[in-house]
């Protein structure tokens, strides 16, 4: 029912919080101190903040239930910013509680995640729209962002 999602988040999530385990309570480095914790603990509440709204818009906001009743791509609200807003949601939660470790060697996991997050969606998701939509889903691809919101290319 939920697809790839769960594990996807879960396991990213989990990976996240194998990171801060090891380097801020096993092998105690990267933490961060002084005017740093703050910046980081700022930094991780806004990025919260914004993956539940992100995540909530998609998933709630979106009336994507509908498309998937009516088997339409949806593209149009937050779907022409980015194409998969509620895992983008859920990758912003989990590295805006990371930072709140206030510990520098989190940083590299927002491109860790990335990655992982792309070469899952490549190999699942992406080749199922592929088949179920076609030339639509291309051409939508080239337009707007797997994982990272932008504004989209016309």
């Amino acid at each position: 029912m939920f697809g790839i999602g769960p594990y996807l988040i879960y396991g990213i999530a989990i990976l996240n919080a194998i990171v801060v385990v090891l380097a801020s309570y096993v092998f105690n480095v990267g933490i961060l101190d002084g005017v740093w914790i703050y910046l980081f603990r700022i930094a991780g509440v806004l990025l919260i903040i914004l993956g539940i709204a992100i995540w909530f818009i998609g998933a709630i906001k979106s009336d994507m239930d509908e498309s998937i009743t009516e088997n339409k791509l949806k593209t149009d609200g937050i779907y022409t910013w980015v194409r998969n807003p509620m895992y983008t949601g859920a990758w912003f939660i989990v590295i805006g509680v990371s930072f709140l470790w206030h510990n520098w060697l989190l940083v590299p996991m927002i491109f860790v995640d990335w990655l992982i997050m792309t070469i899952v969606l490549r190999n699942t998701e992406e080749k199922w729209l592929l088949d179920l939509y076609g030339e639509e889903y291309a051409e939508y691809k080239k337009r707007v962002n797997r994982c990272i919101p932008w504004i989209p290319r016309i």
